[in-house]
């Protein structure tokens, strides 16, 4: 049938998950702001209980989403980074130098205008994170539309920065964002550790007990005070890369939970995060320090730290330009860097609980990220497609 083989097209395509996402967005900001609005906020506010004799988990269901479902989607990233790190980019450290170091400089420089922006402010200096983000999904997206007027190594260039953004993030998310430790929770944490780390070493070919202890290490890191999601991405680099028979139970995991954490998990988290109430709001609400400081650590903050570390690289010979990649190229992956959109909605859930303080993050951080996918799409749409080297004869 036409339409099928339509969907079919589109979710064969590299922009569909960004394109999902956009769709996401932009329903959830409609939802927010039509007569459907209360009920939105109050589905996201109901409790859902898992208890045995009162003891157990109630959470309302917005962070059900963020503690639950994206502990898989950091499950994938840890998935992919392993992956990356033993047989992918990131094996050769030669090859992650540039990207490497771009990336710090696209986290340090958006953290610093938020802080600047918010400094003596004790309400919101917290979310200096937030801008430091870059949404893997979205930015991959929206090069993919470009086309070939990208070279094949600005993918990999933009992949690989993306990457190690994540990484800092789950590194940022576990120092900064834990809240009060409970030791004996941790404690009993490293059983499953153990477990899994055995079931590693005995190279197992059945994933389902090392998935079953990893929800088990889910529940005692998010009694521990330490964010949920960490345990998503320390139950990924147990999956073994080979097993006894040969095989990769990594790969097989990684290649079919994809998509159903791209086309659903992070669609939901977004529909569930980016509905920014507009009532009330005026143009000058986006100067207050808080979504300011997002929006210009998104925007210029990325396009400074990204390319200013480049330029720094390049001018003094420690790394080259990509292959085929002009100084163009560059800045249009600097500010598609800046689309922060799902890991900064999420780095700002855990920043902040107050709703007032939360809808002026997701105004800052959608503002940011439509400017830098506009501008970033825009410089890469009109530079000229690389010239293909000539065959040999």
């Amino acid at each position: 049938m036409p339409l099928l083989r339509a969907f079919d097209r589109f979710f064969k395509h590299d922009a569909a998950g960004g394109i999902l996402l956009m769709l996401s967005a932009v329903m959830a900001m409609v939802v927010a702001n039509s007569a459907f609005g209360p009920y939105y906020e109050a589905a996201l506010g109901s409790y859902l209980k898992i208890t045995l004799n009162d003891v157990g988990l109630s959470k309302p269901l917005i962070l059900w989403i963020n503690d639950g479902l994206m502990a898989v989607f950091f499950f994938l990233i840890g998935l992919e980074l392993k992956r990356e790190l033993l047989e992918g980019k990131l094996k050769n450290p030669r090859d992650v130098l540039l990207p490497g170091v771009a990336a710090l400089g696209g986290i340090a420089i958006p953290a610093l205008i938020y802080a600047g922006l918010n400094w003596g402010q004790p309400d919101t200096i917290g979310g200096w994170a937030i801008p430091a983000a870059t949404d893997i999904a979205f930015a991959l997206g929206i090069l993919a539309m470009v086309g070939k007027r990208a070279p094949a190594s600005l993918k990999i260039f933009l992949l690989t920065l993306a990457i190690l953004d994540d990484l800092a993030a789950i590194l940022i998310i576990a120092l900064f964002y834990t809240a009060e430790l409970k030791i004996d929770y941790l404690l009993m944490a490293l059983i499953p550790l153990a477990a899994m780390f055995w079931l590693n070493r005995q190279g197992t070919h059945r994933v389902a007990p090392m998935l079953l202890l990893g929800v088990i290490l889910w529940v005692l890191v998010l009694k521990s005070g330490v964010h949920a999601t960490v345990a998503g991405v320390l139950t990924a680099f147990f999956i073994p890369m080979k097993d006894k028979f040969g095989k990769s139970p990594l790969h097989a995991l990684e290649h079919g939970l994809a998509p159903y954490v791209l086309y659903l998990i992070v669609p939901i988290f977004a529909f569930a995060n980016a509905g920014v109430v507009l009532q009330g709001l005026t143009p000058a609400d986006l100067l207050a320090p808080l979504p300011l400081g997002i929006s210009l650590g998104l925007f210029l903050g990325k396009q400074a730290g990204v390319l200013g570390a480049v330029y720094l690289m390049v001018k003094f010979g420690f790394a080259r330009l990509p292959s085929g990649a002009n100084w163009g190229h560059i800045y249009g992956v600097a500010c598609l860097a800046g689309i922060g959109f799902t890991m900064s909605l999420f780095i700002g859930s855990l920043s902040f609980s107050d709703p007032a303080l939360m809808n002026q993050v997701r105004l800052g951080v959608l503002a940011g990220s439509l400017v830098s996918a506009v501008l970033g799409y825009s410089v890469l749409r009109f530079m000229r497609a690389p010239k293909e080297a000539p065959a040999q004869s």
